[in-house]
């Protein structure tokens, strides 16, 4: 009788400690996931207000004063920075707001995010190992330089560090993810040749010639794919990291 007893109680306080781990988890998601949408809305207004900070600047330059406005806004999407902050604004505004849509879930995708973190990473390290040195900014354009160079790059990379989900991305996705940038030189490229001005000085064809500006665009190619190596290498590691820790 006693041992039927015991035996009872045993496998009560197992299952008390099955439901008590299983609530345990679904309170430590919830929170995830709340804290995920605190984040990722702070990111996305990060990222609209340095675009509309930037449009400001842009529509009110004074040196532009000859120019009308559907051509400011036109100089103004001439910008990969201006493009991809675009992009990050619109991904998170989506996935917050729409979840349930096709566009949510498109944008809610381990791949997806990743490649927008791969994207406005970029954005920051070219800015801020390339581009910083060659302008000074005051005031308004000030901010937005700081917010779309600097904030948002480090904040949404961080966003994607600790809130996307992991172990969905592979190591041939980087070769996808330089659709996008290579659009967008052909893009540039295209547009200077009509207007005579070049976004980015590595892409100045009439300053360094077509050669150089060839192997400038070869480079980042290089560079935009190691470093989307980078990433997935970081997403596997920690995905293998929280898989081996062992359960507390």
């Amino acid at each position: 009788m006693l041992c039927t007893v015991w035996e009872t109680d045993e496998a009560s306080l197992f299952l008390f400690g099955i439901e008590f781990e299983v609530r345990s988890r679904a309170i430590m998601k919830t929170r995830h996931n709340r804290l995920s949408r605190i984040a990722g809305t702070l990111v996305g207004i990060a990222a609209w207000l340095g675009l509309i900070v930037q449009f400001y600047v842009t529509q009110t330059n004074p040196n532009l004063s000859d120019v009308s406005p559907f051509e400011r806004t036109l100089r103004y999407f001439e910008y990969f920075t201006i493009i991809t902050n675009l992009i990050v604004a619109v991904s998170l505004t989506g996935s917050l707001l729409l979840p349930r849509t096709r566009i949510g879930e498109f944008f809610a995708r381990s791949s997806t995010a990743t490649a927008v973190a791969v994207h406005i990473a970029m954005v920051g390290l070219v800015y801020n190992l390339v581009l910083a040195s060659l302008h000074e900014f005051a005031g308004a354009a000030q901010l937005a330089n700081f917010l779309t160079h600097i904030l948002v790059p480090l904040a949404y990379v961080a966003y994607w560090l600790f809130f996307v989900r992991k172990g969905q991305v592979k190591w041939t996705m980087p070769f996808i993810w330089l659709i996008y940038p290579a659009v967008y030189v052909i893009y540039a490229l295209l547009r200077a040749s009509a207007t005579g001005r070049y976004p980015y000085p590595f892409l100045d064809v009439v300053r360094l010639g077509a050669q150089p500006v060839f192997f400038n665009a070869v480079a980042l190619t290089i560079a935009f794919f190691a470093l989307g190596e980078l990433f997935v290498a970081a997403d596997k590691l920690l995905t293998r990291m929280f898989r081996d820790r062992p359960a507390e």
